[in-house]
């Protein structure tokens, strides 16, 4: 199984050195870094020869909707308490509409209503909360009967078992490979 902090690290090294070969589409990522988001391409190029691994790590992690590495870093290991959750879990669903909460007791809540025969998979974005079903699940590329969501009591901001929703982000981010 791969593991998600790795996983990150291995994509910020293949940016590193796409970087290094002048390459136009890692050099577009960059913008992800809050100092270089309204930079045009000739600031880009120019900004290259200061990038080092560390630059690269805080784009990934942003790209996966972290505010920074570390922040990614805690959330991805399973580390309780991981102050943000990433947008990992928004998908390209074309507008499927969820049941979506501020808090997270209004979203438990939401879920120990629901039926038995029809459970929802309590769901982070960010520092918000939602409930969706199996096809949201599914259309993340996960897999809606994955032993890991009984793992985590269906339940991602506050998992029975942290290092099952690690191996579902791990799901999740091999999922992901190759958009855009």
């Amino acid at each position: 199984m791969m593991d998600p902090v790795r996983e990150l690290k291995t994509r910020a090294e293949l940016l590193h050195k796409q970087l290094a070969s002048n390459d136009v589409k890692a050099l577009l990522r960059l913008r992800a870094l809050p100092e270089l988001g309204r930079a045009d391409e000739a600031a880009l190029a120019a900004a290259v020869a200061g990038i080092r691994r560390k630059h690269c790590l805080a784009v990934v992690a942003r790209e996966c909707g972290f505010s920074s590495w570390e922040r990614a870093r805690l959330a991805l290991a399973g580390e309780p308490g991981a102050p943000e959750l990433g947008t990992l879990l928004y998908g390209r669903d074309g507008g499927v509409l969820h049941h979506w909460f501020a808090t997270y007791e209004e979203a438990r809540a939401h879920v120990e209503a629901l039926p038995e025969a029809s459970p929802g998979y309590l769901l982070a974005y960010k520092h918000h909360f939602f409930v969706a079903d199996r096809a949201f699940v599914a259309s993340l590329g996960l897999d809606p009967d994955d032993p890991d969501w009984q793992a985590i009591g269906w339940d991602w901001a506050r998992p029975a078992d942290v290092a099952a929703r690690s191996r579902l982000y791990a799901k999740r981010l091999a999922s992901m490979r190759g958009w855009a």
